[in-house]
């Protein structure tokens, strides 16, 4: 379709996309839209970047109900970094829906908060199967008012083993309701779920933009298993870039490497399942905001990533499966840039390149392993220029981004725009990101000072 005045939208959920410089929808969203606003039970394949989330999230907002505050739409994800990720896509796409109520229930953070906020009532709710089944089964999640259920990325939710939570949260939802599966893959684990829990859903497949992406470069770097960390440092040094994604299969390797790099003076961090969601939410805000230059993950901690901008995947290890391959380079070369995956291969992951290039329809082009920089002198694209400050409230404080800007360019502070870098809200907490040189400054300043006339402690957080 040329564009969005096209689809059978609202008024001000156009009015919404035109603001937002939403003109052409992508593929699954021209064809997933008019089903869905039609009622249909739907089963969509498509993979990383296709713009599934606001394929489901537009039809969802324009049927609902504003009063009472009833929860109709639910959405299930495999993790939380992805609950978050749609849930910011729902409030963005619903500025126009007064007190819309979007409610992010997940692991890793404590109960009483969530049960508070469903107590009080919520528009919609998107969860991950584990913490959705607790609340479900203390009572604290109604689901009598439910029109629509998406499983998002219901493969990777059945590869987690959640198939049995999914299953349980299903059958507690009304019969006449509106069920939608995004998959990047349709197993017969799907299909059978399908059966069950589906009348009669058209299908939809849209092709991988990754395969179809000639603006991702993909390299292969041959090294010997004992040369592999100083063999990345190459890399680093040959393609300077100001977000790097690194891939391993193991959260001991990922912690490892993380060490290692940040040992030898890179702006690096991990993330893995060993960190807590306090710990995971904080490295990726740091990420987010250039704070932190490298970011060292498995697979599944991985799950929902999307930075804007990221310019470098490199494949420390390769994947045991070649999809994986497929999800981890679909970070980069989003949005017409132009992008690069590079992969560390061994003389053991022969058989796992010649899958991946069947998968892809793309030979890895291999290249010498450029040479590293000394330990002397770590490139400047490899240090971080920014410090983030983690302030103690957030959007249920009423703390917007502005009065935090405010706060720190003020007479009080004194700081120059310039030195502001992005600025992130949460529930109860912000971050936000300011030049190294000024961090300590803006650090006391926000401690002596107020916030809205409240006051907030702020910390740097390393």
């Amino acid at each position: 379709m040329a564009d969005f005045s096209t689809l059978a939208l609202s008024e001000s959920l156009q009015g919404v996309l035109q603001s937002l410089g939403y003109t052409s929808p992508t593929a699954i969203q021209s064809e997933a839209i008019p089903l869905l606003l039609e009622g249909k039970d739907l089963i969509g394949q498509s993979k990383t970047g296709s713009g599934k989330t606001a394929a489901f999230a537009l039809p969802i907002l324009q049927s609902l109900e504003l009063q009472p505050r009833l929860l109709q739409g639910l959405v299930i994800c495999p993790t939380r970094e992805l609950a978050a990720q749609v849930a910011r896509e729902f409030r963005k796409l619903g500025r126009a829906h007064k007190d819309l109520q979007v409610l992010v229930v997940s692991g890793g953070e404590p109960v009483w908060p969530q049960r508070k906020a469903l107590q009080r009532g919520v528009h919609i709710v998107v969860g991950t199967p584990g913490r959705l089944l607790d609340h479900l089964q203390r009572g604290d999640l109604d689901t009598r008012s439910v029109r629509t259920v998406v499983l998002d990325e219901a493969d990777r939710m059945l590869d987690m083993g959640f198939q049995k939570d999914m299953e349980q949260i299903l059958d507690a939802l009304p019969q006449q309701r509106q069920t939608v599966f995004f998959s990047a893959t349709f197993p017969n684990s799907i299909e059978a779920m399908s059966r069950v829990h589906q009348q009669a859903p058209e299908r939809i497949v849209v092709s991988d933009p990754v395969e179809q992406a000639p603006d991702i470069e993909q390299l292969s770097v041959a090294v010997d298993s004992k040369s592999k960390l100083q063999d990345l440092y190459g890399v680093l040094t040959a393609y300077p870039s100001d977000s790097v994604l690194i891939f391993c299969n193991m959260k001991a390797t990922v912690a490892r490497l993380a060490q290692d790099l940040w040992h030898d003076g890179l702006s690096a961090a991990g993330l893995h399942g060993d960190l807590d969601q306090f710990e995971r939410d904080q490295v990726l805000a740091r990420f987010r905001n250039r704070s932190v230059r490298i970011l060292i993950a498995t697979d599944v901690a991985g799950r929902g990533i999307d930075v804007e901008g990221l310019d470098l995947v490199i494949n420390f290890e390769l994947p045991q499966q070649a999809e994986s391959y497929v999800h981890r380079i679909g970070r980069t070369g989003r949005a017409g840039r132009t992008g690069r995956a590079v992969s560390l291969t061994t003389r053991g992951d022969q058989r796992r390149v010649e899958n991946i290039e069947a998968l892809t329809g793309t030979a890895l082009r291999t290249i010498e392993a450029p040479a590293a920089f000394t330990s002397e002198e770590v490139p400047q694209h490899l240090l971080a220029p920014m410090d983030t400050i983690l302030i103690s409230g957030g959007r249920k404080d009423k703390v917007r981004p502005g009065d935090i800007l405010g706060a720190l360019t003020g007479k009080a502070a004194g700081l120059d725009g310039a030195d502001i870098g992005k600025i992130e809200i949460h529930d109860r907490l912000s971050y936000v990101a300011v030049s190294c040189s000024v961090s300590q400054r803006a650090v006391r300043s926000l401690n002596e000072g107020r916030i809205k006339n409240r006051r907030f402690r702020a910390t740097l957080t390393r």
